[in-house]
């Protein structure tokens, strides 16, 4: 359990911060890039649930709880000294992203195949989810950006990549499960 007595405590007045396992970093490091662009979708994400209703919300609620479990991951450098860590280290495992897959498929089941590509709209719900996806893509290239220069948890990535599949299918729920769709037309204002 987390306990902030003290919400501030200057210790990156001067630019760096620390990573779960206590080294620092400047803050324009790749890894805290990497976490605070989770945090970012995990705000847009908050504002999106307060568009959404029951079953979608909940699920909302779950991610937005594993975006906390990889934040945790992605702070924390060097997989190969987690059995040496004085804790248990929170990294996110293959079940969350299969979890998405079941949901990605389930929401998918009663849509209508694509014809066109979407542009994002529709509800004001779908809207949310489509800028929530973006962050998402954002946030999995910055870990795929780390993952470039040292280890990072392969199922971070691959976690990232499914959350942003979930997001467009659940945008189309959201629009009425595709009624409500705006679909690209190429070339339509030349």
């Amino acid at each position: 359990m987390v306990v902030l007595s003290k919400i501030y405590t200057r210790t990156g007045d001067k630019g760096d911060t620390a990573l779960s396992n206590g080294e620092r970093v400047p803050k324009h490091d790749a890894r805290v890039e990497a976490y605070g662009t989770v945090d970012e979708l995990n705000a847009t994400l908050g504002i999106a649930r307060l568009h959404a209703k029951d079953e979608l919300a909940e699920k909302i609620a779950t991610i937005q709880n594993d975006l906390f479990d990889l934040g945790a991951d992605l702070s924390r450098p060097r997989m190969h000294e987690d059995a040496e860590a004085p804790y248990p280290v929170l990294r996110i495992i293959d079940s969350q992203v299969s979890r998405l897959e079941s949901e990605i498929d389930a929401m998918n089941a009663d849509l209508a195949p694509l014809r066109s590509f979407i542009l994002p709209g529709g509800t004001p719900l779908a809207a949310h989810l489509h800028i929530c996806r973006t962050v998402a893509r954002r946030a999995e290239r910055s870990a795929c950006a780390l993952a470039a220069t040292g280890d990072t948890n392969p199922a971070a990535i691959k976690y990232l990549n499914r959350l942003s599949d979930w997001l467009f299918v659940a945008g189309r729920i959201a629009n009425d499960n595709g009624e409500r769709d705006i679909l690209w037309v190429p070339g339509a204002s030349r």
